[in-house]
């Protein structure tokens, strides 16, 4: 019987070889396809960490690295076989084998980038003799595992927030991100006027780490909000979803106390399944409008919803020519659900007063658990999270109600908000940070 060391290399070359072989030909290339770069980015990793990591913690440990690897690597094979034929699977499935798998595979991924970063310096410190510094800082070989931990317990949670944003008259010349009254852990202060309540849904991703009971108590929890409109903005399903009938259904069960109130539109992953999601949808009496108007009377006054449809070309055609087919009401606040935020630059000025998008998923990868709003998509096309203006149009992008597949959210956490849209300019008084929450959250 091999060595347990000896069994890990077995295992990783046999799922290299194995899983893309098995997936081309069941499910066909393109799942194959994504397999094997999924394992091509993450084996070199968790195989170099494994050896980093019984050399770092000795003989006396070793046998017990091994078994953990040999664990992870088994699990995260049987996750990538399972997903030759996606489906929800059993609790018992998703804690020992999807969970554990897709962590293994998301610290490899991780283990990839940073050994081979740290290895110039590594290798300078060797060829200069520093041979006691290397040995003092071979610690820095544990940041990815402490990464890929921290990474796990910001996705399984989202954070619980109030946020206040203003109808606007007037705004920046081109798409900026401004400041927004953010309250976490505490309630504001009432307005003397009443706003608009509105909870969003992005993106929940019903998978894996979001199986049906999660989400339907996500659900109950907003709703006990009592908002006066419920606005899902798309991305509903992964490819387990996606193979699950009935699942979107009974995860969004509780909508059902909310008739006439709640509304949706399609994002990028709903076109891969979209007769499951509107299954789903309007099972629980969820309107969803793809590249539709309604007009919705609430307590705050009559709201204008207009819904757009995923493209991924001809955005600025395809949005400019549904604005223009459902003009502005009078006398009624207008709103687009537009899954995408990068296409929020081609509203044209002055015609939404506040479009609400997602997709984003809040950037990923930032410092917002830590009370900045920076992340890796600040300085790209996409609107990353929070509030942004375009004239006296208002965009809110969510950070999330879930994340597709691997647990990569670092330092941004998914949200549980409920939104207070300010008709009064006035009523929202000057705020110039994030947020008012000093600690941090993951």
């Amino acid at each position: 019987m091999p060595q347990l060391d000896t069994l890990f290399w077995l295992l990783a070359a046999a799922t290299l070889l194995g899983v893309p072989s098995y997936a081309w030909r069941v499910r066909g290339r393109g799942y194959a396809t994504y397999g094997l770069v999924i394992l091509a980015v993450a084996l070199p990793g968790a195989v170099l960490m494994h050896s980093r990591l019984r050399l770092l913690f000795g003989a006396s440990v070793a046998q017990w690295v091994d078994l953990a690897f040999v664990y992870s690597m088994a699990a995260a094979s049987l996750h990538l076989i399972s997903l030759v034929t996606p489906r929800l699977r059993s609790a018992v499935f998703r804690y020992a084998v999807s969970i554990p798998g897709m962590t293994f595979i998301a610290g490899g991924g991780l283990s990839t980038v940073w050994l081979a970063m740290w290895a110039i310096p590594r290798t300078l410190l060797w060829a200069f003799g520093f041979t006691r510094t290397l040995d003092v800082l071979a610690w820095l070989d544990l940041v990815p595992i402490g990464i890929a931990v921290a990474s796990v317990l910001t996705s399984s949670r989202l954070v619980e927030e109030v946020v206040r944003v203003a109808v606007a008259e007037d705004g920046p010349s081109e798409v900026t991100r401004l400041p927004v009254e953010r309250y976490r852990r505490r309630v504001p202060e009432p307005l003397a006027s009443r706003p608009l309540r509105i909870v969003q849904i992005a993106d929940p991703h019903l998978g894996p780490w979001q199986p049906v009971k999660k989400l339907r108590q996500q659900v109950e929890d907003l709703i006990d909000h009592d908002p006066d409109l419920v606005l899902l903005t798309g991305d509903f399903l992964t490819m387990e979803g996606m193979g699950t009938p009935g699942a979107l259904a009974a995860a969004l069960e509780p909508l059902r106390r909310l008739p006439g109130r709640c509304y949706a539109a399609f994002g990028n992953h709903d076109h891969e399944s979209p007769e499951e999601v509107l299954a789903g949808l309007e099972a629980n009496g969820v309107h969803v409008l793809i590249d539709e108007e309604v007009s919705v009377e609430t307590p705050a006054g009559t709201v204008q919803i207009v819904g757009a449809d995923f493209r991924g070309k001809g955005r600025r055609e395809h949005l400019q020519q549904l604005l223009a087919r459902f003009p502005r009401r009078d006398g009624e606040l207008r709103l687009l659900l537009l899954h995408d935020p990068s296409a929020f630059k081609h509203v044209p000025k002055g015609d939404v007063d506040l479009t609400l998008s997602g997709h984003t998923h809040g950037g990923q990868l930032g410092l917002v658990s830590f009370g900045w709003d920076w992340t890796v998509l600040r300085r790209t096309p996409f609107p990353d999270h929070g509030l942004f203006g375009h004239g006296s149009n208002r965009l809110y992008v969510h950070r999330g109600t879930g994340f597709y597949g691997f647990p990569l959210r670092i330092g941004v956490p998914g949200e549980a908000s409920c939104l207070e849209v300010v008709i009064e300019r006035t009523e929202l008084r000057s705020f110039g940070s994030l947020d008012e929450e000093a600690a941090p959250a993951l």
